[in-house]
């Protein structure tokens, strides 16, 4: 018995062709009509497929899935995907060792939040120079 499956271009998932949907909607899609309880999800960087508004879907998927009892290793920037209920968050240091934080310390939550406070800060030192 074949224990993963392959979803296709020409897949279907509740009569919707995926291929003919946005990359993000084609993910929503799936975390909605193929996730399951009990499931065990690896999920690379969920968040490049999706807007703001997806990642709050897609969080919320992932909240219902994990109280009936799926569990999910996501690999994320994402502070969205961070917030979920209960997370562990693992970060790899830059001298390569993995360190359990808490959210309010997890980098792409300070970056995230020092970016929002004083972009004007982060554009000049990105643009230094232009007009």
């Amino acid at each position: 018995m074949a224990l993963t499956r392959t979803v296709t271009a020409d897949s279907h998932v509740h009569g919707l062709r995926l291929h003919e949907r946005s990359h993000g909607e084609s993910f929503l899609d799936l975390a909605t009509h193929r996730f399951k309880p009990q499931g065990l999800y690896l999920l690379d960087e969920p968040e490049a497929a999706l807007p703001v508004h997806g990642c709050l879907a897609l969080l919320t998927r992932i909240h219902d899935l994990t109280q009936a009892g799926a569990q999910f290793v996501i690999a994320t920037h994402s502070p969205i995907l961070l917030a979920a209920p209960h997370a562990r968050i693992l970060q790899i240091e830059p001298d390569g060792a993995i360190s359990h934080v808490d959210y309010d310390n997890a980098q792409p939550v300070l970056l995230t939040r020092s970016f929002l406070a004083n972009p004007q800060r982060y554009l000049h030192h990105l643009f230094d120079g232009e007009n």
